[in-house]
């Protein structure tokens, strides 16, 4: 029988891979989980019973009433592009914390240029631009938990 430590690691890792069905039986229990829109659901009865787990859904990301995306003007967006995270963790803007961050607002990014670090399950990833621009907002705090999809920075092309 499996814990539900072992279902939430089982979860985490499914989530964070490509993989988008995954099932797994043995001594009569039967876990059958299926990727969809960034969920995890279980597409099969489980015996014996074990909760339904869902992961969060994409952030949505929160704006001021004098802070808005979109330029009252002409009605076009101030960004062209966000980066946002490939996974659940937490962010820092800098490589260390006696560094400076690796991006500050009005920095010139290339696709191969390092903007954060995201820490998941004690390993460090580099979060790279992907897109060539200028970074015009900053949308996490150094230290915050993330979740997957979650907007970090909007960049100007």
């Amino acid at each position: 029988m499996l814990k539900m430590q072992e279902i939430h690691d089982l979860i985490k890792l499914i989530d964070e891979s490509s993989i988008d069905e995954f099932a797994y039986e043995t001594n009569g229990t039967k876990v059958s989980l299926k990727k969809h829109k960034g969920e995890v659901i279980s597409t099969e009865p489980i015996n014996p019973p074990i909760p339904q787990v869902e992961l969060p859904k994409k952030a949505e990301t929160k704006t001021e009433e004098n802070e808005s995306p979109v330029n009252q003007e002409d009605g076009q967006s101030d960004f062209d592009y966000e980066i946002v995270s490939p996974m659940v963790g937490t962010f820092y803007a800098a490589p260390s914390p006696d560094k400076d961050n690796y991006v500050q607002l009005g920095d010139k990014v290339k696709p191969d240029t390092v903007v954060s670090i995201i820490e998941a399950m004690k390993l460090f990833n580099e979060i790279e631009a992907e897109v060539s621009g200028e970074i015009v907002e900053i949308l996490a705090e150094d230290g915050e938990l993330v979740e997957y999809g979650q907007p970090l920075y909007r960049v100007k092309a």
